[in-house]
């Protein structure tokens, strides 16, 4: 899930960024302090999200997310503003929420938890879910959920059940897109875990951690670019 901030405030949009990176994995794909460079944006990249301020130069917030609420593609926006008087405006157009300045800290993580968690209700699959993987010169099918983590080895995806290894001729970006999100992680560049199969999580250096995975003796690192994100969803 991933997220524009729009806000002729610098101050503002380096909060409202650290609120997101802190409390949530929804990640930030740019931010705007003109509100026609980011319908550009929204235009050419469709991001899930949209945080907008409404009192904004050259295209008001209110005017840019009446054109987005339009879009083909439901983009989710949150109005976070200083003026009361366009709640009214805002839900017409089906803001997902509208929140007024100076805002608290639960009141924007409240809004990010709740943004996530309609993201995981939309990505729910069955654990059942059957996965096909070669071994060898045959191609075995395997529930999703057996796979305990996946390793990138230079051009090829290692998978690991308790009991067996996968190797796929694909990068591990490629192979992350046949996993369920809700189900897995990508903790490091070269690493993807299985949040069901994680049996202890040990401090490390620099603030990061070490995970051990139940019925393996490899660990899976946890990068510093993901600590947060990672925390969060452990409720560390």
């Amino acid at each position: 899930m991933n997220c524009i901030v729009v806000d002729d405030e610098y101050p503002a949009r380096e909060e409202l960024k650290h609120f997101i990176s802190e409390f949530s994995s929804i990640k930030i794909e740019g931010e705007f302090d003109d509100s026609i460079k980011a319908l550009e944006f929204i235009e050419k990249n469709k991001p899930d999200i949209v945080f907008l301020d409404i009192n904004m130069p050259r295209l008001d917030g209110m005017a840019l997310g009446r054109i987005v609420n339009n879009f083909e593609k439901k983009i989710i926006v949150v109005f976070i503003t200083a003026y009361r008087e366009h709640a009214v405006d805002a839900f017409e157009i089906e803001a997902f929420d509208y929140i007024l300045k100076p805002y608290s800290e639960d009141r924007i993580v409240g809004t990010l938890k709740k943004l996530e968690r309609i993201e995981r209700d939309r990505i729910k699959v069955p654990v059942s879910k059957k996965i096909t993987l070669r071994k060898e010169n045959k191609l075995k099918v395997i529930d999703v959920a057996e796979i305990c983590f996946c390793e990138a080895q230079e051009r090829e995806t290692v998978i690991y059940t308790s009991n067996d290894k996968y190797i796929e001729n694909c990068s591990i970006s490629e192979f992350q897109k046949k996993l369920p999100s809700n189900m897995f992680f990508k903790t490091h560049r070269s690493y993807i875990v299985n949040l069901d199969k994680i049996n202890e999580i040990i401090p490390w250096f620099n603030n990061t951690y070490m995970i051990k995975i139940k019925g393996l003796s490899q660990e899976v690192p946890v990068s510093r670019n993901n600590i947060n994100s990672f925390k969060h969803l452990m409720g560390i």
